[in-house]
């Protein structure tokens, strides 16, 4: 299959995110998962320095809750069907992290989760080091109901330096690489309806640092400040040449 770059953000420009591509997202309340952090836009918890995002979590205590960190989204400006998306990042370690790089369909706030989809491009929890978890969630197949769609790729030495992580997406398959390497592929089974595979319409893309939480678990609040650091996103569209 042959791709061209539809855009990119390689965080060249020190200080601020693009405001044309992402928008801080805010808000402590748990998310689902009851979580311990409080998503800010403090610069401490997101900026771009040395060519790369920074999304740093830290120990203080903000409103209701005993944590920051930061969300970010392309909602309403970039979103993506189809193609290949791939990010390289380096996770943070340490007790109670939950890096998650993934795409929530744009329709959420019409039709809600589970029904909008859920592709989970890489996430990662630190009470179990070196264990990636690539995952798909519809409505018919989701972790509230224990089946949804996921794999499990253990490899620790991954949590040193930067990986690209990345999907391939058309309309019968979801793969998941991990530099390059293929780790899952799901596929869309015959007669499959919205409730099944929600995955043939616009998504957006969604990076955060969540702390703790039901699938979290247990914090360790001697790793603070941890971040998780971005080089670069990019999103390709298939081309026919």
């Amino acid at each position: 299959m042959n791709y061209k770059l539809l855009w990119q953000d390689t965080f060249e420009k020190e200080g601020n995110l693009d405001p044309d591509i992402w928008t801080i997202e805010t808000g402590g309340h748990g998310f689902g998962n009851n979580e311990s952090q409080f998503y800010t836009n403090q610069e401490k918890n997101i900026f771009v320095k040395d060519q790369m995002l920074h999304i740093a979590a830290h120990k203080e205590a903000y409103e209701h809750r005993n944590y920051t960190s930061a969300k970010i989204s392309t909602y309403q400006k970039k979103h993506i069907r189809y193609g290949r998306i791939e990010v390289e990042a380096k996770l943070p370690k340490g007790k109670g992290t939950w890096p998650a790089i993934w795409l929530l369909g744009e329709n959420n706030k019409e039709v809600g989760w589970p029904l909008c989809g859920e592709i989970d491009l890489i996430e990662h929890i630190g009470r179990r080091p070196g264990q990636f978890h690539f995952s798909l969630h519809s409505k018919s197949f989701n972790h509230r109901k224990n089946n949804h769609l996921t794999y499990v790729y253990e490899d620790l030495s991954l949590l040193e330096g930067f990986q690209i992580f990345s999907i391939d997406w058309d309309e019968k398959q979801i793969s998941f690489y991990i530099n390059n390497k293929l780790m899952a592929t799901f596929k869309k089974s015959t007669g499959a309806s919205v409730e099944d595979w929600p995955f043939d319409q616009p998504f957006h893309l969604m990076i955060n640092l969540a702390i703790g939480g039901h699938w979290g678990g247990e914090i360790d609040d001697q790793i603070f400040p941890v971040e998780l650091q971005i080089k670069s996103v990019k999103v390709y569209e298939r081309s026919e040449s």
